[in-house]
């Protein structure tokens, strides 16, 4: 099994709900960095760094993102319940999200440390590169 090794990214984050026929909004559609839309037949769904959301969009906000270090190949089994597990057992929420070569993890602002202790005991290592709360 490869190392596995997870980074936080710097920033706040929401999750913002708007309705299914929505369009993508200018302030999602003109970020950069990590911005994720889904559109589903129920809501457009949009993950964005905090700032970014306006007020007044109704919008999750204050989490933390974290990245897990792939790529991770589609027949790879287990890559989210490795950590959703131990998350869980710690009382540690958290919303998904996936993209074609890894998994990101956002978790309360308030929890992260708790949450990057909570994956070490689960055999993650933090990235050199990135600092990582004590």
């Amino acid at each position: 099994m490869a190392e596995r090794r997870y980074s936080v990214v710097a920033g706040t984050w929401a999750v913002a709900r708007l309705g299914p026929t929505e369009p993508i909004p200018d302030w999602a559609a003109a970020g950069s960095g990590f911005i994720s839309t889904t559109r589903t037949a129920d809501e457009l769904s949009i993950t964005a760094p905090d700032h970014q959301v306006p007020d007044g969009v109704r919008a999750e906000r204050d989490w933390a993102l974290i990245k897990l270090h792939g790529p991770f190949g589609f027949d790879e089994v287990g890559v989210l319940a490795g950590v959703a597990g131990p998350l869980a057992a710690a009382g540690i929420s958290l919303f998904a999200v996936s993209t074609f070569d890894t998994d990101y993890l956002l978790v309360k602002a308030n929890r992260l440390a708790d949450a990057c202790r909570t994956l070490g005991r689960a055999g993650y290592r933090g990235a050199d590169d990135v600092p990582v709360p004590a």
